[in-house]
């Protein structure tokens, strides 16, 4: 395939684009083999929920990933670089109840759309390998995954406490409650108990956790924010005895868990969850604590709408003995900030020390005793009012632990409670404790994997047999009641038990679509096998995925539950490879600013036009009413506030090469990225400049007479340093970078056209431009791939410049010849010499004295020693 050789001046990227994609598809040159020899390396983009239209971010994360692609394969790689859907969920739930069409119809069809969008950027995927998690091809293969966790002990069913969205009908994982409401229907989240599946995550805590150190690929942010999610603490799990008087039968005391023992001289009451226990006991003939509890229940299960919600307890009349102290009694309180599954669901309140409990105590009238001092503090002035002290420093009102550090105290606690002995058992012992909970995957819905599972009253719950997979969501359902229409449907929900034959049901929870997404990674190394998940082989030859490109939205659970998969399939054969992701990048948001008219009603950027102020501050007024509008922040694109910026448009304007150019090439990756008109703008502009100036070094021919030699060397070592900076910046992710070094070539090479217009070229210059519009163009062909095979076609090149490999720079060519050496007096930097490179030591120390800012310094003292460390420094001693 080849390109006009004419001068067509303008760059038509609708003409050009779909053109080299037909070429890319008929010629599959992106399609990737398992058995390929070069050396593997696997990108991966995080795959979308189809939604139905992709947005600029969309845009933006798979421009970086294919960047990434392209250049590993321009570098001799065997790259794998598929896409896929991860297509269960509620919205098409929502979508089946208001439109009343299927949710696979709602699904495949957004699928379609959503595949053509991203087929109109250039990227250059393995589409043989698609798939959509709500393919039975697929969630079959996930069904035998869960049946191979569960015979492996890794799979619970345990009733446990559960966000309930009252609206959706459906659990919620705490992080999908924001600010008590489910995160889909806003309604306001209940907790309640429900029996479900468990997978066993916290098995892995301890390797989850010491494992994090070893991603030296991973951001920081990610590694701790992963860190504290797992939130292993060493504590004491603690013995308070309870006094008898009041106390239910069988509790005698109250264990907490504590990774503060050193506070114990501080403590003002002892608070215990609403589901303790003890609490259960003392409702029983307590309508009050009763309300109380239930009251508790109204609040999320997360952390943080336990630390958002205003602190509130119920006396229970109840004392426990202070460890070491029979006569010092604690209040018992059953508290709304305790959870019942970390640690004992009980605690020990140091008020003066930890903010959640001086508000409690505060709104209890409980009072406060400070028993850790600041440094250079008099202790005797020392008090704590609304801000509790959680900083370094030294005990004081502790008795034997006066004047000890927090360690040292801790360690003394700990030495002396742990020997002593109270029914036959310490009262202490140090204890390992994680905030990682096991992960309820049981959801309420229909559009979701079915948990292959076949309840039977005799039998108990029986996995389905395996010739018997995939377990088949049934077609004929309907949306038009709230709940779960898969308890509605007796004739998929009742069959016969696999083991005794007798009547038993299906399970009719479906699985957390987190599930789906935990293990797609290694299903794409050969997703075409039908006899199992993965092929242990291939999945281990490509993982872990080299680099895996996505929002930090899915530093937690996401990655958390991806690697627990990685080990759980590990356990269970299906691969060796610990951690799913060697490397991982997470980019910005793409924003942009939002505008409101007069009734405050949010309006779209296309729909708004603006002018130049009196002061150069700009206006905005509506494009069809004229009327004034509201220039409003810079915000993440949404929907809701109106501000998005359709990707169709964009391309079916300016091209896919400029959309790409432009989310590349403005901020650097990782931060966010402000959409503008003027920047898309821009980068089009600079589209067509690359070509102009690739068709004027193509069509450039020599004159005899012209000396323009300095001016071609110079051209080439241009050209020979961008290779060696792209290079390095498209190594470490610097994408913005990256384009600032070709924005310098091209800068080079035009500089070097522009005489020789004038002047002619001599046939030196003309080798060094076509050299240099090669390089600009294999160096832009991850970015602009498009143009840069319509250019290397232009240059008379064979085959696609995306299969050609990276031009190899000449390394010599890119050394100066001078070099600038900061000069000191006496260790003060005087100035700077200018010199050539290979000048030996008498030339250096010649020039250096001739210097006038040296003789200056000097002030007419000899010169006693010249130190000059070659290529670096040059330091005058006088």
């Amino acid at each position: 395939m080849s390109a006009d050789a004419t001068n067509t001046e303008r760059y038509n990227p609708k003409d050009v684009e779909p053109r080299w994609r037909a070429a890319w598809e008929e010629k599959e040159i992106f399609h990737t083999r398992n058995d390929d020899s070069r050396p593997p390396y696997y990108v991966l983009e995080m795959f979308p929920y189809p939604s139905g239209r992709i947005h600029m971010g969309h845009v933006r994360n798979y421009a970086m990933g294919d960047v990434v692609a392209r250049y590993k394969r321009a570098k001799g790689f065997n790259v794998l670089h598929p896409m896929g859907w991860d297509a269960f969920g509620m919205p098409a739930e929502n979508a089946a109840m208001e439109h009343k069409v299927h949710p696979a119809q709602w699904t495949y069809a957004n699928i379609a759309s959503m595949r053509k969008q991203l087929k109109s950027m250039g990227l250059s995927l393995d589409w043989s390998r698609e798939f959509a998690t709500c393919d039975p091809t697929y969630y079959k293969h996930q069904q035998k995954l869960f049946i191979d966790f569960l015979k492996n002990g890794l799979v619970d069913r345990k009733t446990a406490k559960v966000n309930w969205d009252p609206v959706d009908h459906t659990v919620l994982a705490n992080e999908q409650v924001i600010d008590g409401r489910g995160w889909r229907s806003g309604a306001l989240v209940e907790q309640r108990e429900l029996t479900q599946w468990f997978l066993k995550i916290t098995d892995f805590a301890q390797d989850l956790d010491d494992a994090l150190d070893t991603l030296d690929r991973w951001p920081e942010k990610v590694r701790l924010m992963q860190r504290n999610w797992i939130g292993r603490s060493e504590g004491l799990a603690l013995r308070f005895a309870l006094d008898p008087a009041g106390a239910p039968a069988d509790f005698s005391e109250i264990e907490v868990y504590t990774t503060r023992p050193d506070t114990l001289f501080g403590a003002r009451f002892l608070a215990i969850s609403a589901d303790h226990p003890l609490a259960k006991a003392l409702a029983a003939d307590n309508a009050a604590l009763t309300g109380f509890i239930e009251e508790c229940h109204q609040v999320g299960t997360a952390a943080e709408a336990l630390e958002k919600a205003e602190k509130k307890g119920f006396d229970t009349g109840l004392t426990v003995q202070h460890p070491f102290d029979p006569e010092w009694k604690l209040p018992v309180y059953v508290a709304n900030f305790v959870l019942m599954d970390y640690g004992t669901g009980a605690v020990f309140g140091c008020p003066a020390h930890d903010q959640r409990d001086l508000d409690f105590s505060n709104a209890y009238g409980l009072g406060n005793t400070p028993v850790v001092c600041p440094p250079d503090v008099d202790p005797a002035s020392f008090v704590v009012t609304d801000t509790a002290f959680t900083d370094d420093g030294v005990l004081i009102n502790s008795r034997f632990l006066d004047g000890l550090t927090i360690a040292q105290a801790k360690e003394e606690v700990a030495s002396r409670l742990e020997k002593e002995v109270r029914g036959g058992a310490p009262v202490a012992v140090r204890k390992v404790n994680f905030r990682l909970r096991d992960w309820g995957i049981s959801r309420q819905r229909y559009w979701g994997c079915p948990i292959p599972i076949i309840h039977c009253d005799s039998c108990g719950p029986v996995p389905v047999p395996e010739q018997d997979l995939p377990v088949r969501l049934p077609d004929d359902v309907s949306f038009d009641q709230p709940g779960n229409p898969l308890d509605r449907h007796n004739a998929w929900k009742q069959v016969p038990c696999p083991q005794c034959g007798g009547a038993a049901r299906r399970e009719t929870d479906t699985m957390d679509t987190f599930v789906d997404s935990s293990w797609y990674f290694a299903r794409f190394t050969d997703p075409h096998n039908e006899s199992a998940p993965t092929d242990p082989a291939v999945a281990n030859h490509w993982l872990p995925v080299d680099q895996y490109i996505g929002g930090i939205e899915h530093a937690i659970l996401h990655l958390l539950y991806s690697r627990f998969f990685s080990r759980a399939m590990a356990v269970t054969g299906h691969l060796s490879v610990k951690e799913p992701f060697a490397g991982l990048f997470t980019q910005g948001m793409v924003v942009h600013e939002t505008y409101r008219d007069a009734n405050r009603t949010w309006v779209e950027p296309a729909h708004v036009r603006f002018e130049a102020g009196d002061s150069d501050a700009r206006r905005a007024f509506h494009i069809e009413t004229g009327e004034p509008i509201e220039i409003g922040s810079i915000e993440k694109m949404s929907k809701s506030k109106k501000n998005v910026i359709d990707p169709d448009e964009i391309i079916g304007t300016f091209g896919a090469d400029t959309a790409r150019w432009f989310m590349l090439s403005d901020s650097p990756p990782e931060r966010d990225f402000i959409w503008s008109e003027e920047g898309v703008q821009g980068a089009h502009r600079f589209i067509q400049r690359l070509w102009r100036l690739v068709q004027e070094a193509a069509h450039l021919s020599a004159t005899d007479g012209v000396d323009d030699e300095a001016a071609a060397l110079k051209l080439r070592k241009a050209a020979h340093r961008a290779v060696i900076a792209v290079d390095e910046d498209i190594e470490r992710l610097r994408f913005n970078r990256a384009v600032a070094q070709i924005y310098e070539l091209a800068n080079a090479l035009q500089d070097a056209l522009v005489p020789a217009r004038k002047n002619g070229a001599s046939a030196a210059l003309v080798a060094a431009a076509r050299e240099a519009a090669t390089f600009l163009t294999q160096i832009a062909a991850p970015m602009t791939p498009h143009l840069s095979e319509e250019c290397w076609a232009l240059l008379g090149n064979e085959g696609f410049v995306a299969e050609a490999p990276w031009p190899v720079a000449d390394r010599a060519l890119t050394v100066e010849d001078v070099i600038s050496l900061p000069v000191q007096v006496n260790g003060k930097k005087r100035a700077d010499l200018e010199i050539a490179r290979d000048a030996d030591q008498a030339s250096i120390e010649a020039a250096v004295l001739a210097l006038d800012a040296v003789q200056r310094a000097a002030e007419g003292r000899p010169v006693r020693k010249i130190i000059i460390v070659p290529q670096r420094i040059v330091n005058v001693v006088v």
